[in-house]
């Protein structure tokens, strides 16, 4: 059954954007009209059915748990996923009590909102399947829904260095060979190389052959955007 979304963010360029995340990933559905206010996204919600909500918290006409809370006043059912730059452990706690069943701090990439609609299409798998069995069967119901820790790097490869070699990719729209991104980063060709093959193995870069040279062709990397 696809889970449909609303996405409800004031930035029309961002909205977009998190419409396009959605609906790369399998089994979900994005409005195709994001609410930048609260009050569009009440009106969405009286006419169209809703599975979930993804939530700016800070909206040109009121806090983004103020809609929650009016959503939960009123009976209504639609999961809440923030989406916000806030870092306030106070709001996440008062989320956390209307009901937001997860957070995604911006900015942020693709695959970190694949991860966290991939947990709760789980979680609302698991949910679906009637009484728990015992204690056990609610541990693992709700583990889903929580993010794992950071993913190890490669042998070799760094934090600091890797966030260096991303912003260098995204300031290049057009790409980078590893010799150009070496370059701008301040890195060796190999070193450059490796995080850019690292990036294109965990689906944040897209790499393509570069002709119009004599000889063989150079790899370019690219950033992938969300409309790719």
């Amino acid at each position: 059954m696809t889970i449909r979304v609303l996405v409800v963010e004031d930035d029309p360029v961002a909205a977009d954007a998190h419409v396009l995340y959605v609906n790369r990933v399998p089994g979900f559905e994005a409005v195709p009209r994001p609410a930048h206010t609260a009050a569009e996204a009440r009106r969405t919600l009286e006419r169209t059915p809703v599975d979930l909500i993804l939530l700016d918290l800070h909206l040109p006409d009121g806090h983004g748990l103020q809609l929650a809370r009016t959503l939960r006043a009123t009976g209504h059912p639609t999961d809440v996923i923030a989406v916000t730059s806030a870092r306030d452990l106070a709001v996440v706690r008062e989320g956390v009590s209307l009901g937001v069943v997860q957070y995604v701090l911006k900015p942020f990439t693709f695959a970190t909102l694949r991860d966290r609609l991939n947990r709760y299409a789980e979680f609302r798998s698991a949910a679906a399947e009637g009484e728990a069995t015992g204690q056990d069967e609610v541990d693992r119901a709700l583990a889903t829904l929580r993010a794992p820790g950071p993913a190890a790097l490669p042998k070799g490869l760094s934090g600091p260095t890797l966030e260096r070699v991303i912003r260098t990719l995204r300031a290049a729209p057009g790409g980078l060979t590893a010799t150009g991104a070496a370059e701008a980063a301040g890195l060796s060709r190999i070193t450059a190389r490796r995080y850019l093959e690292h990036l294109v193995d965990t689906a944040r870069a897209a790499r393509s052959p570069q002709y119009g040279h004599v000889g063989r062709p150079e790899l370019v990397y690219r950033w992938l955007t969300a409309t790719e």
